[in-house]
C-alpha cells in the first residue's frame, strides 16, 4: 500500500485549487499548510496545471501531499503523475484512468455517483472513490454507505462548513473541497491568504472531534 493512501485517510480534507494563476499557487498552498491542509488537488483545467504540481512538489515536498484532478483519462493521469502528483482524483469513472494511476504507483480515487458505479471503480482497483456531486445531500451518502460500508467513499462538490461533521459521522473518509475553502475567484492579497488559513482551521477544527 502506498504511503499517500493512509495520509489522506489520516489527514482527510483535499482542498481543490481550480483556475488559480500559477504565480499563486505557492502562497495558497501555504496558507492552506498554515490552517492545518496539507493534501491539495490542483485541478487540470487550471493554468498551467503540470507546473503547478511539479512546483508544489519541490518547495513543499515534506510538508504537503499533491494531487492532480479533473483528469479525465490516463493519458493526464500519466503526465500528471510524472509532474510530481501522488495522487489521482477524477469526476467520472474510467476504468484505464484507474488502472494506469495504479501502475504508476500513485493513489486512485475516480468519481462516481450510484452504487453500481462506485462498486465498479473499488472492484477495478480504486483506492477511495469521489462521491459526486455530494451536492445532493448528506441522506443519500449515507444510503450509499448502508450496502457499500467497505468501500471508502469521498464525497465532492457541495462540502462546506455546515455539513462536513455531518458526511464524516455518515462514514466519509475524507473529503473534497473547492470554493467553500479555496475561492481562486478573489484576488490572492497578504489579506486573503490569511482568511484562507483562517478558514483551514475552521474546516479541520469541524472533523477532529467527530468519531
Amino acid at each position: 500500500m502506498t504511503p499517500i493512501l493512509p495520509a489522506i485517510l489520516d489527514r482527510k480534507i483535499v482542498a481543490i485549487i481550480r483556475g488559480a494563476e500559477h504565480g499563486d499557487v505557492i502562497g495558497i498552498v501555504n496558507a492552506l499548510y498554515k490552517g492545518g491542509v496539507t493534501l491539495v488537488e490542483v485541478t487540470m483545467n487550471s493554468k498551467h496545471p503540470l507546473e503547478s504540481i511539479a512546483l508544489i512538489r519541490k518547495e513543499m515536498e515534506n510538508k504537503i501531499f499533491v494531487g492532480a484532478g479533473t483528469v479525465l483519462d490516463k493519458h493526464m493521469a500519466k503526465a500528471a503523475i510524472e509532474a510530481g502528483a501522488q495522487f489521482i482524483i477524477s469526476p467520472s469513472l474510467d476504468i484505464e484512468t484507474i488502472k494506469t494511476t495504479k501502475d504508476l504507483g500513485a493513489v486512485s480515487i475516480p468519481g462516481a455517483f450510484t452504487p453500481t458505479e462506485i462498486v465498479t471503480a473499488f472492484n477495478n482497483g480504486a483506492d477511495i472513490i469521489k462521491v459526486f456531486p455530494a451536492s445532493i445531500g448528506v441522506q443519500y451518502f449515507a444510503d450509499l454507505r448502508g450496502p457499500l460500508p467497505h468501500i471508502p467513499l469521498m464525497p465532492t462538490g457541495g462540502v462546506n462548513l455546515e455539513n462536513i461533521a455531518s458526511f464524516k459521522k455518515a462514514g466519509a473518509v475524507a473529503f473534497g473541497i473547492g470554493s467553500a475553502l479555496v475561492n481562486t475567484k478573489e484576488r490572492v492579497t497578504e489579506e486573503y491568504l490569511l482568511q484562507l488559513t483562517t478558514l483551514a482551521e475552521k474546516f479541520v477544527t469541524a472533523i477532529c472531534h467527530q468519531p
